[in-house]
């Protein structure tokens, strides 16, 4: 006859699933063969990420920013959904593509690979299904580069979250500006931002 058993069982929660951990070697092997042909991804953490299906908030946002950014950096200045080098030790297994990207130089002065961080003024990822993503997981990955300043348009919040002075793989000062604020880049900090202009 079968016994109840009264006390609870402790067993312990299945581990994930091993997962493939791709480089940066691996994807261009992958990328040149013509295998990921209309995918657009990103390598981060070495796994890759997904960057399509934007909904309309991200991509109306998207275009003031950049539109925004233009008219204070110039177009030579700033790139958009461009691949981007990052600290020594993270470079294998990341190829980060923020959303829009200012330089210290212009563009066509670099004429192979990537940005590296010290090319970088300014980061800019739009975010709307990805806040706690790139809040995390981006932010620390731009601070262990260095990257003097990262914006993220949190778009469900309607607010610009501002990460500067990165020390120890991490940003000293992470600063939330509501849609009734405006924020101003420390590389251009005559021009303001109208924080609300981006939800419009």
């Amino acid at each position: 006859m079968p016994t109840a058993i009264n006390e609870t069982l402790s067993i312990p929660p299945p581990p994930e699933p091993p997962r493939k951990r791709w480089t940066r070697e691996e994807c261009a092997v992958l990328e040149a063969s013509g295998l990921w042909e209309q995918q657009h991804l990103e390598l981060i953490e070495g796994e890759l990420i997904s960057k399509m299906g934007k909904k309309r908030p991200h991509t109306n946002a998207m275009v003031i920013m950049h539109a925004w950014l233009l008219r204070v950096f110039g177009e030579q200045f700033v790139n958009q959904e461009a691949s981007m080098d990052v600290a020594p030790g993270d470079n294998a297994i990341n190829e980060p593509e923020p959303d829009l990207i200012v330089l210290a130089r212009p563009s066509r002065e670099i004429r192979s690979g990537n940005p590296q961080p010290s090319d970088i003024r300014l980061l800019v990822e739009v975010s709307d299904t990805t806040v706690k993503f790139d809040l995390t997981v981006k932010a620390r990955l731009y601070a262990r580069a260095g990257i003097a300043e990262y914006w993220v348009v949190d778009i469900p919040a309607r607010r610009i979250v501002v990460h500067r002075d990165p020390q120890d793989g991490q940003y000293r000062s992470v600063v939330a500006y509501s849609e009734n604020e405006s924020v101003r880049p420390m590389a251009s900090p005559e021009h303001e931002f109208p924080v609300g202009s981006a939800f419009a």
